[in-house]
């Protein structure tokens, strides 16, 4: 298969240093992917700001009976505006993930995601991805949507909202 493009954007009532320091740390990845993929870092990266070259190798299961181990790798930094993480090891052909970052205004920041990924196994690979892989990957987008909401509430009467 080819491999696939999709493009998120997301709005975080918070300034941009505040949603900087939260999405910067990969410890952070287990409070904004769903449960049911049993998301697990296996790095010791508590505390640990991501920088380039960092290995960040975590256990997901993906599907029931399922389990994989999947490495990335932080490529790039730009400190309050962008990061990216591609898979070394794991369950994808390519996973190229952008993450970018833009001040909005006071108490505002917008987030945009663009992924790139192929699944393995080319023609089965194809038949997978058509029939629950792309529906998986929206969905983890989705539920990280939803994570966001929950642990950044749009503040009452205060600079968050317009």
């Amino acid at each position: 298969m080819r491999p696939r493009r999709l493009t998120f954007t997301t709005i975080v009532p918070r300034d941009l240093p505040e949603t900087w320091a939260f999405f910067s740390r990969p410890e952070n990845l287990e409070k904004l992917t769903p449960e049911d993929v049993h998301f697990n870092i296996l790095s010791p990266v508590a505390g640990v700001e991501m920088y380039e070259g960092m290995i960040v190798q975590y256990r997901v299961r993906p599907f029931p009976g399922f389990t994989t181990d999947w490495v990335t790798e932080i490529t790039h930094v730009s400190q309050h505006h962008h990061f990216i993480d591609d898979q070394r090891v794991g369950p994808f052909a390519l996973w190229h993930h952008q993450h970018f970052f833009r001040a909005l205004g006071p108490g505002r920041t917008e987030m945009t995601d663009i992924l790139h990924y192929q699944v393995p196994l080319g023609p089965l690979g194809t038949l997978a991805d058509w029939l629950f892989v792309h529906r998986q990957v929206l969905g983890i987008f989705q539920a990280r949507e939803s994570a966001i909401r929950r642990l950044f509430p749009e503040e009452q009467g205060g600079s968050g909202q317009q």
